[in-house]
């Protein structure tokens, strides 16, 4: 069978095989289809399926892990079974199915039989959603491998300027097409859609990269003619996996002292595989070594699309909206575009020219040391959220803010608390109870008060005859979500209020009675009051709480004004991803074991969104701005360790040591052909000579 398929018709454009443009557009569209998908993911989960931070956090980790983990998968299937083409179109077709199925399930109107709003069968959406995730896990995984060797193939020995380029290109094509999807599903999501109410459109946000991600399949399938296709040969990990796994089953057979030692625990391996083999696999595991430390940089890498999108959602949004709250995402590839080209051009020669000894390993460990001061300035940031949001009551505790609509000034006591209110005033800060409390408000006015655990409450005073009256209304107990502004009325006059903001309508306010809270958003919103022709102008931060009492305004719960442009440094630091590159693996790697690294690196991102979910869900932390702290903190120990490891490092080259031990080869054969050849003259030797003695007895018995 032949290595390549030689009935393809091999078009050339400027020199370029005119099929790996069908690669590269197959590549941009793809990486827009994922990208795109996971810029809202973690929202989605919160917004839609309606769960808490943490929660969020583990299944988005869990997903991105799974997306790591089955790219070994795919690399095996595609050089031991199908082959990559195959293997490339089979799994975007699984890929594509679980791009839509994941668009569907966001699509609140199947379930919505009452037509609120909220879906009735939740359970449906996340059994439906867990499904799509799945089949994309397994999809974009087991295509990584594949598509970029693929392209390579295209290439014939003597096109190594052209494939270098390909490679460019292609890399480039994965950095837009994740640049332009985190920009573009974010506003997609922010749209309102719906068929009975409307609601963020989750679908649109899925909807557009399930399409994206069709295209790129059916562009990779009109290109199938003129591919150059390798036929499967071989699985080169699986090969060295058995050789390590035959070295150290060899030596547990043989580690009682009466063997002797061997330099390398790999030796013990020369039984049954080649010294190039064994040679090869050395180096392999040399360099695997240096990836323990690496999982713990994704973990705190990765958290741009969990921890840190759910931060933004804490903060004031005049930078960017929350309700775009992803597209600060995309801070970090451009970053890379920007930066990338400065480092490798100025940054790096000019370390060069001072005689610094910059080496790989010290960018790495760089690179780590600056994602850890990310993650300070990020608990910095958390610290800072956290001293402007309000306290909220505890599961057994109950808070009050007491409204006056009496016209006079009040003495209230309402359990040992003590104040006076004037007129159409409330008190500045909640009071929080424990249990139940008695609340007086003049001479005969003696009324007992149970409040729900865990409740926030407004208490207005009314004149009821003689004797004012407190009504209790309920408050939210959580900042609004998606940056809007939770807004309320309280109508203290005496007919119905028909009130308006923007294109809100809060559907008529009875007398001495309080509205339902509607979520407004950013902006200046013009209020009316179609009573008396009476307009109200008020501009409108994010995320914040307003009762506005009538006829005088009051606004209580501060907002939240911590930016979402601190984070920005925050993305700088991590965007050090451009230091902390693979620059070993390249290097140090035999030419046939490369795949075998890019794996292990894979594995690593894996085991880093790992830790970030076993830690979601085990650590007891109270405060995030302590789970950032520990991050930053761990990753500083890595970091040590890490700089230990790359000090006692040394540089091999590869290319060298291979020659070597083909120049070896046919010595040891011509070696083994003169043993071989020696042993036959000594059993021609014994078998002449054994010939004349029986020919000698033979003559003696006829004698």
């Amino acid at each position: 069978m032949t290595n390549r398929n030689k009935n393809v018709f091999q078009a050339l454009v400027c020199g370029y095989p005119i099929s790996i443009f069908f690669i590269v557009v197959n590549e941009f569209c793809e990486r827009f289809s994922y990208y795109g998908m996971r810029a809202v993911l973690v929202l989605y989960f919160k917004y839609f399926l309606r769960w808490d931070d943490d929660f969020a956090t583990t299944i988005y980790h869990t997903f991105v892990a799974l997306c790591y983990l089955t790219p070994i998968l795919g690399a095996i299937v595609a050089d031991s079974w199908l082959g990559k083409f195959k293997t490339i179109v089979y799994l975007s077709i699984v890929y594509a199915l679980g791009q839509v199925v994941l668009a569907v399930s966001a699509i609140h109107d199947i379930t919505d039989n009452d037509r609120d709003g909220t879906p009735d069968n939740m359970a449906f959406h996340v059994a439906l959603s867990m499904v799509g995730l799945l089949l994309i896990a397994l999809g974009t995984g087991g295509i990584k491998p594949c598509v970029a060797a693929f392209g390579g193939d295209q290439f014939e020995d003597h096109q190594e300027k052209q494939r270098s380029t390909f490679f460019s290109i292609f890399y480039l094509s994965i950095n837009a097409g994740s640049l332009l999807s985190t920009v573009i599903t974010p506003i997609l999501r922010a749209q309102e859609c719906g068929i009975h109410s409307q609601q963020k459109c989750y679908p649109l946000a899925f909807g557009v990269p399930a399409a994206l991600m069709v295209v790129a399949l059916i562009v990779f399938i009109v290109g199938s003619q003129m591919y150059n296709k390798t036929a499967p040969q071989g699985n080169i990990m699986v090969k060295v996996c058995k050789c390590i796994g035959f070295a150290i089953s060899n030596r547990f057979r043989h580690r009682h002292p009466a063997y002797p030692k061997r330099e390398h625990w790999m030796d013990w391996a020369e039984e049954r595989y080649d010294k190039l083999l064994i040679a090869q696999v050395k180096m392999v595991v040399k360099v695997l070594f240096l990836y323990i430390p690496l999982p713990m940089f994704w973990a705190l890498f990765d958290q741009q699309g969990s921890r840190w999108t759910l931060q933004a959602t804490t903060m004031d949004g005049d930078f960017v909206s929350p309700s775009h709250i992803a597209p600060r995402q995309t801070v970090n590839p451009i970053l890379i575009l920007i930066l990338v080209p400065i480092v490798d051009s100025l940054v790096y020669p000019l370390i060069s020219k001072c005689k610094l000894n910059f080496s790989p390993l010290k960018r790495m460990t760089t690179g780590m040391f600056l994602a850890a001061l990310a993650f300070v300035a990020a608990g910095l940031v958390q610290i800072q959220i956290d001293q402007t949001l309000p306290t909220f009551p505890l599961s057994t505790q109950s808070q009050v803010k007491v409204l006056n609509m009496l016209d006079r000034p009040l003495d209230i006591t309402a359990g040992s608390h003590s104040f006076k209110l004037d007129a159409f005033t409330a008190n500045n800060d909640y009071l929080t109870f424990d249990d139940s409390f008695s609340l007086e408000l003049g001479p005969g006015a003696f009324y007992p008060i149970t409040l729900s655990d865990a409740s926030r409450n407004t208490l207005v005073i009314l004149q009821d005859g003689p004797l004012p009256r407190p009504v209790v209304f309920d408050d939210i107990t959580a900042k609004p979500e998606q940056g809007a502004n939770a807004i309320r009325f309280f109508n203290g006059l005496g007919s119905t209020l028909n009130i308006t903001i923007g294109n809100l309508d809060f559907n008529g306010v009875g007398a001495s009675n309080m509205s339902k809270y509607l979520a407004v958003p950013h902006g200046k919103y013009v209020t009316s009051f179609i009573f008396r022709q009476c307009i109200y102008n008020q501009q409108l931060g994010f995320g914040s709480s307003y009762t506005l009492v009538i006829p005088p305004t009051f606004t209580f719960g501060p907002n939240v004004r911590r930016r979402l442009l601190t984070q920005v440094p925050l993305d700088l630091y991590c965007s050090n991803k451009l230091v902390y590159v693979q620059t070993v693996t390249s290097s140090q790697a035999p030419s046939n074991m490369k795949s075998v690294l890019q794996a292990g690196w894979l594995l690593t991102v894996a085991v880093g969104n790992i830790i970030v979910l076993i830690v979601a869900e085990a650590a007891t932390l109270e405060d995030q701005w302590a789970e950032y702290i520990l991050f930053a903190s761990l990753l500083v120990a890595v970091c040590i360790s890490f700089a230990i490891m790359g000090y006692f490092y040394t540089y091999t080259d590869p290319s060298k040591i291979e020659a070597h031990f083909r120049e070896m080869e046919p010595n040891e054969k011509r070696k083994n052909m003169d043993g071989k050849d020696r042993v036959q003259r000594h059993n021609e030797e014994k078998c002449s000579d054994s010939s004349s003695d029986e020919e000698e007895e033979s003559t003696q018995t006829k004698l």
